[in-house]
Formats: C-alpha cells, sequence, structure tokens
C-alpha cells in the first residue's frame, strides 16, 4: 500500500477507471453475443441488435478500451454475418 497522498489517490482512482472499463468492455461483449445468437436463429431483429453492437464497439475504440483496428475488424466481421 502506498504511504504517499497522491500515490493514494491514484490508486482510488484507478481502481474506479478499471470497474468502468471493465464494466464497459463486458456491456460490449454481451452486445455482440446477442447479436451473433440472434443471427444463428435467424430473428427478426437482427439489424437493429447489430446496430447496437457497433454502437458499443465504437464507444469501446473511442475510449481505448479496445484498438480501433480491432473495432474496425469486429464491426466488418459482424456486418458480414448479417449479410449472409
Amino acid at each position: 500500500m502506498p504511504n504517499i497522498d497522491s500515490a493514494i489517490k491514484r490508486v482510488r482512482t484507478s481502481e474506479k477507471a478499471n470497474l468502468k472499463n471493465n464494466a464497459q468492455k463486458s456491456a460490449m461483449r454481451s452486445a455482440i453475443k446477442k447479436f451473433e445468437a440472434a443471427v444463428a436463429e435467424g430473428a427478426e431483429n437482427s439489424e437493429e441488435l447489430l446496430k447496437a453492437a457497433v454502437k458499443s464497439i465504437d464507444s469501446a475504440a473511442s475510449k481505448n478500451l479496445i484498438h480501433q483496428n480491432k473495432a474496425s475488424r469486429d464491426i466488418s466481421r459482424l456486418t458480414k454475418k448479417l449479410a449472409k
């Protein structure tokens, strides 16, 4: 445990950031899984779920939770799945 006040505060803030980042990454993965499940079933709301998944991926990329190239690659793959 750090002794310096600024280091103590940094530990607290980084814990908060980690919780927030993990929650957003988890939400992104959940949106992707919902879309993939809907495509596998042939559900009618696949386009809406794609929109939600793309939005969550873009949001994660803009906050540097994932790399922009990974975001583009994931979006491309999801769009291809819908086109099939």
